[in-house]
């Protein structure tokens, strides 16, 4: 309680993942995402970038991220009523994109659902999932769950704090992950999910990207987080801060929650078309997602944006055609290593969004030639 107008607020305590010793002893300098201390860099962001996209492996501490564990005989059926994909085509040991939309068809979250082995209840086989969000959407997610876990055999866990997730992204991703964990988890098809035991401990196995390359993310005890972490770093993979995750996530187009991305959005704006399904039926925003498909087109997306050369750009910049109408604004800029140009994304009306299009971005007292690009802008290969 404060007892006068000049007593200071008590600082907000970040929480810390099961890896915040071994940043330490990395020599990681730390800064606040989402709530969640996290490595901004082990000293050089550039030779961090450079461990994903050339041709090693960067191990990344994701484990700010949200986790939760619902299962129960109509979990199928309460969790296809609230997110934009299709619950019913998810097979086992696989996972897919969705949304969790408000009744305006509006984007409380992106998510991943994993589908894992089922589990015994009553005696009876019930399907498992994990759903993974971002850790700014946790609670939005928690609880938009939480609601119906009364109305039937619908339950969840929130296992953030018991689990970690370790992200590992780049060209040897898959050969470190066979190296330390057997070729059940190397072998692993895009999209694919498998539980493998190690130390005698399961960890959960997705193979998923975050950066455009392939790539692993490994979710484990938090207890068994830590050796884990070790063993992929002996095995040459690379540490790498979320300086050098955010140039990777915007040459790979990868939107992020908040940044560029919010409930302002209908989920289609922000170009999730992967994580939308129009022929599942009704779901929470569902109708209005709908109708904006079959008029024709969203009024704004989520595009590229490259420029010539490097330029310096500043936050709130406006995007603008060339017979000078406001038609946008960006949401993120990076200098891309790969590209050797600034590259961004952002908020462009409908009529302007076909790749080759000349904008200008109006920042501060200048003004920048681009021209509007199909996402990603690094493509790679796994």
């Amino acid at each position: 309680m404060i007892d006068s107008p000049n007593q200071a607020l008590a600082p907000v305590e970040l929480r810390k993942s099961a890896l915040a010793a071994v940043h330490a002893a990395a020599g990681a300098s730390m800064a606040e995402r989402g709530g969640w201390s996290v490595p901004a860099s082990y000293g050089d962001k550039l030779f961090e970038y450079a461990a994903v996209r050339a041709a090693g492996a960067g191990l990344i501490d994701l484990s700010s991220r949200g986790r939760f564990l619902v299962t129960g005989s109509e979990a199928i059926q309460f969790l296809n009523g609230l997110i934009t994909n299709d619950m019913k085509t998810l097979a086992p040991n696989s996972w897919m994109p969705a949304a969790f939309p408000n009744v305006q068809g509006r984007l409380i979250a992106t998510v991943r659902v994993i589908r894992c082995n089922d589990v015994e209840t009553n005696a009876k086989a019930s399907p498992a999932f994990l759903i993974d969000t971002e850790s700014v959407t946790h609670e939005k997610v928690l609880q938009t769950i939480k609601r119906f876990t009364l109305a039937g055999d619908f339950h969840v866990t929130d296992i953030t704090g018991e689990t970690a997730l370790i992200s590992l992204q780049g060209k040897q991703a898959s050969r470190i992950v066979r190296s330390v964990l057997g070729d059940l988890a190397g072998e692993l098809p895009q999209h694919g999910v498998a539980t493998t035991e190690w130390k005698s401990d399961n960890v959960n196995v997705v193979r998923a990207s975050h950066t455009g390359t392939d790539a692993f993310d490994l979710i484990v005890s938090a207890s068994l987080a830590p050796e884990l972490w070790q063993a992929l770093i002996s095995a040459g993979a690379l540490p790498v801060g979320d300086d050098a995750l955010q140039i990777l996530r915007v040459e790979a187009g990868e939107p992020q929650y908040g940044i560029d991305m919010d409930e302002t959005n209908v989920v289609t704006e922000a170009s999730l078309n992967d994580a939308v399904s129009y022929t599942k039926g009704c779901y929470i925003g569902q109708e209005i997602i709908a109708r904006i498909k079959y008029r024709g087109h969203v009024a704004k997306q989520l595009c590229g944006l490259v420029f010539a050369r490097l330029v310096t750009l500043a936050e709130g910049a406006t995007i603008r055609s060339r017979d000078d109408k406001e038609i946008g604004r960006l949401t993120s800029f990076t200098t891309s290593p790969h590209l050797g140009r600034t590259i961004a994304l952002g908020y462009v009306k409908y009529d302007y969004i076909a790749p080759g299009t000349e904008v200008k971005v109006m920042s501060g007292d200048g003004e920048f030639r681009a021209l509007i690009t199909e996402l990603p802008f690094v493509r790679e290969q796994s």
